[in-house]
């Protein structure tokens, strides 16, 4: 198991290199620079040439490369282009921002879609399946920004009940986001409410439909019983890493849902960049959801193989 650990930890640290050299690159090959972007219609001449001799840009790209990854490993992403700023403050309250809002769209979402899912594959083809079934359909095709746009106007426009936009800056503290985040959350548990339940259903009908848990309600076991001993664990494995995708998917993917609210984020930190062409800023943003991404879908294997006895026995033998 030590051996399997090593060799999925080692996986993941090659994936994570592999992607800052396809970051470093793809922004290498873009027409311009950091400087060009920051001096704008002055980038010319002896100006742009201090500029980039100021930042390095005019040492060879390999040795820029391993000085900007071996800064990344400590934290250290440099400085932004414009403003000269440093790029870890700039992402650290970004960060914290979008981690508050995936653990509040998570505490609603994540619960709320299990326990539908158990229900609907439970009471496969009844009402109340037939019912949450379809919704989570509707959520799930509905675009993110149409949902918010319907939810601003009846709650915010029309009733007045919670507020449309976030005004709370970047740096201000957790709490003072609230509020102003619960429309963000609601949208966002919605679209993950939908994925995971689908998820959890199909996995509930196909585990209880298995010749074990048959067997089990010949022997005359107690429904209940069957369900939460037997079916359950079993049942839920798949939606370890549906949920890991969510989380990834909420750090770095819900660029769309923070523009609409104006929330400030990481994604909306990355639209800005690009916007403005602060290239460095650009990398850090996108290394780091990178690693984000695949450091939780390595807790996600690494829990699904501790959970189900056998991928243990099989890891165990293995090592």
């Amino acid at each position: 198991m030590l051996r399997m650990l090593l060799r999925r930890l080692f996986l993941g640290a090659i994936t994570v290199w592999i992607v800052s050299v396809i970051i470093f690159a793809g922004v290498e090959v873009l027409p311009g620079d950091a400087c060009t972007a920051f001096l704008e219609r002055e980038a010319k001449g002896k100006l742009l040439e201090n500029c980039r001799e100021a930042q390095g840009l005019n040492r060879p790209a390999v040795e820029r490369y391993i000085e900007w990854a071996s800064g990344a490993v400590r934290g250290d992403f440099g400085v932004s282009a414009n403003g000269q700023k440093s790029i870890s403050e700039l992402v650290g309250n970004r960060l914290r921002n979008s981690l508050l809002l995936a653990i509040c769209a998570l505490g609603v979402g994540v619960p709320l879609a299990i326990f539908l899912g158990v229900v609907t594959g439970l009471r496969r083809d009844k009402p109340v399946d037939l019912f949450f079934s379809t919704a989570a359909v509707f959520a799930m095709t509905i675009p993110e920004f149409v949902s918010a746009t319907v939810l601003i106007l009846v709650f915010s426009v029309w009733l007045g009940w919670l507020p449309g936009i976030v005004l709370t800056s970047a740096g201000a503290p957790a709490s003072e986001f609230f509020p102003e985040i619960l429309l963000p959350v609601i949208v966002l548990a919605m679209v993950m409410t939908a994925h995971i339940l689908r998820m959890v259903r199909s996995s509930v009908i196909e585990v209880m439909a298995g010749d074990y848990i048959q067997m089990a309600i010949l022997k005359g076991v107690p429904y209940w019983r069957i369900v939460f001993r037997h079916a359950l664990p079993n049942a839920l494995l798949p939606a370890i890493n549906v949920v890991a995708l969510t989380i990834a998917w909420l750090l770095g993917g819900v660029v769309v849902i923070e523009v609409v609210f104006n929330y400030p984020g990481l994604g909306r930190m990355m639209i800005d960049a690009i916007s403005d062409r602060d290239l460095p800023v650009v990398q850090a943003i996108a290394l780091i959801v990178a690693t984000v991404y695949v450091g939780v879908n390595l807790t996600a294997d690494l829990m699904t193989m501790f959970l189900n006895p056998r991928l243990r026995t099989h890891a165990l033998r293995g090592s």
